[in-house]
């Protein structure tokens, strides 16, 4: 494919110009295709901050990227919507959402595989139908496109923050606020790069707002809406603000110890999407699906509520 930047293109990152064009596909899509050599400017690789002149052609190779042919598993997990174009489905803990370094088989996608007969190839071969993550160890609900027109749009509807995510979450501490919102920048750990961590005055703007539904002697029981979709988001920003989720041995590691020592190791994270509100791209109906608390978190209640 070929494609030509004109005057009113001069200035203009070259994947913020990718992403104008390929419409189709998502950013991580277009990072992936260009990290790859997919994308060649005037012949060169360049990367994804390069600013274009404005008179510059440009050859994306669509090819490249293409991962090697992933089989369907049957993989355990519940349907609790489906249509043509997308559904939704309730993600256990302990799955991974895709393919990655250390993961090549077992995950959601050779499970989504095996059951739908479509999805979208936008996300790139090996994320089919992937259009937003939980963490492993977090459970609950995931939307799923199964062509690319409806990921694009699903896609959009995240970047407007037109997708409400409300997640349950059991924290370490009692809230000094029945209720407040954390605006806390997020970004890549500066030594550890598998870790994010909050950042001043750099990252990526991060917003979450949160509820408290129960206080639970040293715990506080939260409902938490996500805003954006920061990588780790919900687990840095309770952290940072003194209140790690229990479970998280990354980001709240000493009340984590803590924890184990009185209620034994609790094998995931307390966390749980719990709810999506979004409009269907394609009828337009305001879609409001639930997933209830998973039987270990309900059983782990009672044990610290007792």
């Amino acid at each position: 494919m070929t494609l030509r930047a004109g005057p009113e293109d001069r200035g203009l990152r070259l994947d913020i110009f990718l992403a104008r064009h390929l419409v189709q596909f998502t950013r991580s899509h277009i990072q992936t295709l260009n990290r790859s050599g997919g994308v060649l400017v005037g012949n060169r690789q360049e990367k994804a901050g390069y600013r274009l002149r404005g008179d510059e052609v440009i050859e994306v190779d669509l090819e490249t990227s293409r991962a090697p042919s992933l089989e369907p598993q049957d993989i355990p997990f519940r349907i609790v919507y489906e249509d043509d174009d997308l559904a939704v489905i309730e993600k256990p803990a302990g799955l991974v959402v895709h393919p990655g370094a250390g993961t090549s088989e077992g995950t959601l996608v050779h499970g989504l595989m095996f059951k739908f007969r479509s999805l979208s190839g936008a996300g790139g071969d090996s994320r089919p139908g992937i259009v937003h993550r939980i963490d492993k160890w977090t459970s609950g609900l995931l939307i799923v496109a199964r062509n690319d027109w409806t990921h694009a749009r699903l896609s959009r509807a995240f970047q407007d923050r037109a997708v409400e995510k409300t997640y349950l979450a059991l924290v370490h501490g009692r809230m000094r606020q029945p209720s407040g919102d954390i605006a806390l920048n997020i970004g890549r750990h500066s030594a550890v790069r598998t870790r994010m961590s909050v950042q001043q005055g750099r990252g990526r703007s991060a917003l979450s707002s949160y509820r408290r539904l129960k206080e639970l002697g040293d715990f506080s029981f939260l409902e938490v809406k996500i805003k954006t979709g920061r990588t780790h988001q919900i687990r840095v920003h309770l952290a940072a603000i003194g209140h790690p989720v229990v479970g998280d041995d990354v980001y709240g590691e000493r009340r984590y110890a803590q924890f184990v020592k009185k209620y034994g190791k609790p094998g995931r994270y307390f966390l749980h999407a719990a709810e999506l509100k979004f409009t269907h791209p394609r009828t337009g109906e305001l879609l409001h699906l639930e997933s209830p608390l998973p039987e270990e978190l309900n059983d782990l209640l009672e044990r610290i509520g007792s």
